[in-house]
């Protein structure tokens, strides 16, 4: 039986700037399953970075329920939902947002120091994840050393370091080449595929949505499509 790990029923997030009022998502229906890799699509201002930043529990619904791995995050406190995020969530940006005075080692670590692993537990399995990323051989190097898809890489490993639940990556490749992009893709599709990682991926580029295997269309805060890419 598939289990379900995002369960978003009639979701609704508006804002208010000035006097108007912006529907960002409106009655939106959603289920994702765990092990599924999903790509949401559309474009800018069409509720998708919302759709994640709600998942994330960075906000809060307007209307509706939202439900991830059975928890609602809207209803935790700070220390709660801070918490339970680095327990279960690792997340990937555009921009890498690693610290440039520490090394990908110590970058990828920093997640590892909310638990009660001990130092060289920490600094155990932040090697293991760069080995799997690719990086092993660049753990003593600081992000101005690297590439941009090396950067992005070591982002991953940080994403993945806690062994999360869920993958949240908001435009993974939207500052890299085309052959960092691809393999910065192929390494998602492996997390997925191999490790079973639930994967929701915010894009504009129907290259890299087709390395999900399920896309999802936004538009105007709407689903307008959902399709199989595989």
């Amino acid at each position: 039986m598939p289990e379900p790990v995002v369960q978003a029923i009639t979701l609704t997030k508006e804002f208010t700037r000035g006097q108007t009022v912006v529907t960002a998502l409106q009655q939106v229906n959603l289920t994702v399953n765990r092990g599924e890799f999903v790509a949401l699509m559309g474009p800018s201002g069409s509720g998708k970075s919302t759709l994640l930043h709600m998942i994330a529990g960075m906000d809060k619904p307007t209307e509706g329920v939202l439900k991830v791995l059975a928890e609602e995050p809207a209803t935790m406190g700070e220390r709660d939902l801070a918490r339970w995020r680095n327990n279960h969530l690792g997340f990937v940006f555009q921009s890498f947002n690693l610290l440039p005075v520490l090394t990908a080692l110590e970058n990828v670590e920093l997640p590892l120091k909310l638990t009660s692993l001990n130092r060289a537990r920490r600094r155990e399995n932040a090697t293991t994840a760069l080995n799997l990323v690719g990086l092993g051989d660049r753990l003593d190097h600081f992000p101005r050393q690297l590439s941009g898809g090396q950067e992005q890489r070591v982002a991953i490993a940080r994403a993945i370091v806690t062994d999360p639940d869920i993958i949240l990556a908001d435009e993974p490749t939207g500052n890299l080449d085309a052959v960092s992009a691809k393999d910065v893709l192929a390494l998602l599709q492996r997390l997925n595929k191999e490790f079973g990682k639930t994967i929701l991926m915010v894009t504009h580029d129907p290259h890299c949505a087709a390395a999900a295997s399920r896309l999802i269309h936004l538009d105007k805060g709407q689903f307008v499509e959902a399709e199989m890419t595989v």
